[in-house]
């Protein structure tokens, strides 16, 4: 069958992730494998979900996310329509793709399906706010990992290259007298900068306006320091949760 457009491919490209996370109704997923036998292009957007979920299953470990992370995704997107709304020519436009970044449905179902690393990617992508202008300012994520147990604690997202937020996935105790510390290192640094002590389970937002732009690959951590931060001005303590920036 010939789609009319590529609004209905990435249509389709969204309702394919629901289904690979078994997200859909039963009527959407009967429908949609009524068409898999006719659709090659279908099939592949399935295949495609598949092979793309199918890492993170091995990395990262089951989260319950805390309980404003899903309100927050709702706002979210929920501003993005009425910006999208206010910002609408008013000549005929074609009506925008329900694209799979914006299918609070999918990224629930990642979080079901024990994909923390993907939640997180849908969380900091639906908190776009250049509607419905397309940026050329690149956008970052960094998924901090706990070291022993590569489960997921916390998300760094990046909607410039000069301002970050530090997002919790979950709760994590603290020793009396001691406090999380967080760093960043890019990979030509010599050494790590601190970025501030920080308040477990509440996100924080950053300006970087004092260092190089923030670039693919550099490094972030939380690291255990006394409870005034590093006296040193380096990392001294145990590294708790540690990630990479990968540009989207």
């Amino acid at each position: 069958m010939t789609r009319p457009n590529d609004h209905e491919h990435e249509d389709d490209h969204a309702l394919a992730g629901e289904y690979v996370l078994g997200t859909l109704s039963l009527e959407q997923r009967k429908a949609l494998e009524a068409r898999l036998p006719n659709e090659p292009e279908l099939q592949k957007a399935v295949m495609a979900w598949e092979e793309r979920f199918l890492p993170y299953t091995g990395i990262a470990d089951p989260v319950t996310p805390s309980d404003y992370l899903w309100p927050r995704i709702e706002r979210s997107l929920a501003s993005r329509e009425a910006l999208a709304k206010r910002a609408r020519p008013t000549t005929a436009v074609p009506p925008r793709p329900r694209r799979m970044l914006h299918s609070l449905p999918l990224w629930r179902g990642a979080a079901g399906f024990g994909l923390a690393a993907a939640l997180v990617m849908g969380v900091m992508l639906t908190n776009e706010i250049t509607e419905p202008a397309i940026s050329t300012t690149p956008e970052y994520m960094v998924v901090l990992l706990a070291p022993q147990t590569q489960s997921a604690g916390w998300v760094v997202q990046a909607s410039s290259r000069q301002e970050i937020e530090l997002i919790p996935l979950g709760t994590f105790e603290v020793p009396e007298g001691k406090a999380l510390e967080f760093w960043t290192k890019a990979d030509e640094w010599q050494a790590p900068v601190s970025l501030g002590l920080v308040e477990p389970g509440q996100p924080i937002r950053l300006r970087l306006d004092q260092l190089p732009p923030l670039e693919d690959n550099q490094l972030f951590e939380l690291t255990l320091e006394d409870e005034t931060g590093s006296a040193t001005g380096l990392p001294t303590g145990p590294i708790e949760f540690i990630g990479r920036a990968v540009e989207i």
